[in-house]
Parts: C-alpha cells; sequence; structure tokens
C-alpha cells in the first residue's frame, strides 16, 4: 500500500506552524515563514515529479501490454496462415498426383494405339504383299490370254469369251476391295498417330504446368518459413529483454532491502517488513535520511543561531497532535520507524 507522503508532510507544516510561536522579532518570523513556503514549494515540486514518473511508467506499460498483444495476435494469425498453406499443399500434391495418373493412362492408351497401328502395318504389308503377288501373277498370265481365247475356242469348259471375262471381272473386283482396304488401313494408321502426337503434346504441356506451379509453390514456402524466423527471432529478443528487466527489478529490491536492513542495523532495530513489502522498506529509508537531515538541519540551526530563552522548540516526537495521530492511524499510514521492530537485544 502506498503511503500519501505528501499529506503527511502537509499536516506536520501545518501542526508546526499551529504550535510555535512567532519569534519576537519581525525579521525572525517573516524568515520562519519564508523558510516554510519553501519547504512547501520543494514538497509540490517532489509531489509532481512523482505523478510524473507514475503517469509515465503507466503509459510504458499500456503501450508494451498493447504491443505484446498485437504480436500475439500476429502469431496467431501467422500460424493459422500456416496451416491454410499446409492444406493448400495437400490439396496441390493430391492434384499433381492425378494429373500424373491421367498422364500414366494416357501413356499407356498411346501404348495401345501404337501397338494397334503396328498390327494394321503389318496387315496392310500382309495385304500389299498379296496385291503385288497378285500383280505379278496377272502381269505373268497376261501374255497367255490369247492362249486362253484359244483354249476356250477349242475348251469345252469356257464356251464363250464372257465367261473368261466374268473370271476376270472376280479378279478385278478382289483388286479394288484390296485398295480400298489398303487405303482405309492407311487413313486409319494416320488418324490414330496424330490422335497419338496430339495426346503426347497435351500431357506435356499439364505436365510442365504442374512442374511451373510446383516451383512456385516452393518458392512461396520459403518465403512464409523466412518470415516465420524472422518473427521467431523478433519473439527472443522481446523474451530475452523482458529477462534483462526482471533481472534489473531484482536488483533493485535487492538493493532497497540491504538499504532497509543497514537502517534498522544502524538504529539497532529488528526489521519488521516482509523480504517482499519493496515499497514501504523505501518508504522507511526515506523517513530515516529524512529524520537524519532534519537532525543536522537543527543542529546546524542550533549552532549558528540559538533560539531565545522565551521560545523552546517542541521535540520531533510532540509536532503532531493526538487529534492528527489519530487521523493518520485509521488512514492506515505507517510513521517513522514503524518497518523496525523491538530493539535488538
Amino acid at each position: 500500500m502506498s503511503v500519501p507522503w505528501e499529506e503527511y508532510f502537509q499536516i506536520v507544516l501545518e501542526e508546526k506552524l499551529l504550535a510555535e510561536k512567532p519569534p519576537a522579532h519581525e525579521d525572525g518570523y517573516i524568515n520562519h515563514a519564508a523558510q516554510l513556503l519553501e519547504k512547501k514549494q520543494e514538497m509540490v515540486e517532489v509531489e509532481e515529479a512523482l505523478r510524473a514518473k507514475k503517469e509515465e511508467f503507466q503509459v510504458k506499460m499500456s503501450a508494451l501490454k498493447q504491443r505484446r498483444k498485437a504480436l500475439e495476435q500476429k502469431e496467431d494469425a501467422l500460424k493459422e496462415s500456416m496451416v491454410r498453406f499446409d492444406k493448400f499443399l495437400k490439396d496441390t500434391e493430391a492434384k499433381q498426383s492425378r494429373a500424373l495418373r491421367r498422364a500414366e493412362e494416357g501413356r499407356q492408351t498411346a501404348a495401345q494405339k501404337e501397338a494397334e497401328a503396328m498390327a494394321l502395318r503389318k496387315e496392310l504389308e500382309g495385304l500389299i504383299k498379296r496385291k503385288e503377288q497378285l500383280e505379278r501373277k496377272l502381269h505373268k498370265y497376261r501374255p497367255f490370254a490369247r492362249y486362253l481365247e484359244q483354249v476356250v475356242s477349242q475348251s469345252e469348259e469356257f464356251q464363250e469369251i464372257p465367261e473368261l471375262m466374268a473370271r476376270f471381272s472376280g479378279l478385278s473386283e478382289a483388286q479394288t476391295i484390296l485398295a480400298e482396304r489398303q487405303q482405309a488401313l492407311h487413313k486409319a494408321v494416320e488418324e490414330a498417330r496424330a490422335e497419338l502426337l496430339k495426346l503426347v503434346e497435351e500431357k506435356n504441356d499439364e505436365i510442365l504446368h504442374q512442374n511451373n506451379r510446383v516451383a512456385d509453390l516452393q518458392l512461396r514456402l520459403e518465403e512464409v518459413r523466412a518470415q516465420a524466423l524472422r518473427w521467431e527471432s523478433r519473439w527472443v529478443h522481446i523474451q530475452n529483454t523482458a529477462a534483462q528487466k526482471t533481472l534489473l527489478l531484482g536488483q533493485i529490491k535487492m538493493a532497497a532491502l540491504n538499504l532497509f536492513q543497514l537502517v534498522c542495523k544502524q538504529k539497532k532495530e529488528v526489521p519488521a517488513l516482509a523480504v517482499e513489502d519493496t515499497e514501504g522498506q523505501l518508504e522507511q529509508v526515506q523517513w530515516h535520511f529524512q529524520d537524519l537531515s532534519a537532525t543536522l538541519a537543527k543542529l546546524t540551526k542550533e549552532s549558528l543561531d540559538p533560539p531565545p530563552l522565551t521560545t523552546r522548540p517542541l521535540p520531533r516526537g510532540k509536532l503532531l497532535t493526538e487529534e492528527a495521530a489519530g487521523q493518520r492511524r485509521s488512514a492506515g499510514a505507517p510513521g517513522p520507524g514503524a518497518g523496525c521492530g523491538q530493539r535488538a537485544a
């Protein structure tokens, strides 16, 4: 609990002004009043400085809390972005796997078509050979046409030449059928080859597109990882700074405790405040230094300007009236020496 030092000093000064009698000479009274006003002005300045320090500390603590909250929000957003990006990568890998599977199916289909085309080419080659054989035979047997006429005229099997022409027409029709079949097979081979080339080109384009997309995603992944490393470095720096502040606060508390123990040791009293009550310890140290300063000022004043016989200064312990002391006790403010217990044996 903080101690209202300003209120206490104001009560002490007012009671001192009411309790002390004015000096016999007017100049002494004026000097005394001027000193009181100067002390009061110093107290006001100290109060304003203390208030300014408290406000500055509160502003800094508020800014630090806001900054820490913003960093936590950014960290949560970054984690959420990493989760979405991992999901996106998984979806992309699944799509790439499906594309590769379709490409493999296309390659298998193309291989099957190529095998069928090879079979058709072999069949075509066989038919061409058969045609050539027939043409050779026809050319070979043409010189015998006249001989056949003679044979027909002389043979009993063929009575007329149309019978021989019918036989020739049958052979000609067979040749035409073979030619048409050869042309159809050739056209089928060309169509299969064109379809195969088109399918291979489409699959190559799709594979190239997927490779480019994977490269872009890999680059984005590296950028996100670099950004995560930068934020992690900043977070470590903030933690190190907080640790340094905590160490400094511990050193300040230890110094305050040492000063308080020195004061109690000088007063030959046992420390009565808790070790964690740093504020109360500093207040007791301040009280002690104020008492020493007042005692030194009093001794200096008495040595330089002895008080008149008609005026006897009251002891420091009697400056507060019973009413003021009761008010301070009801307010809960500790007095001088409240932090030290009984005198050491």
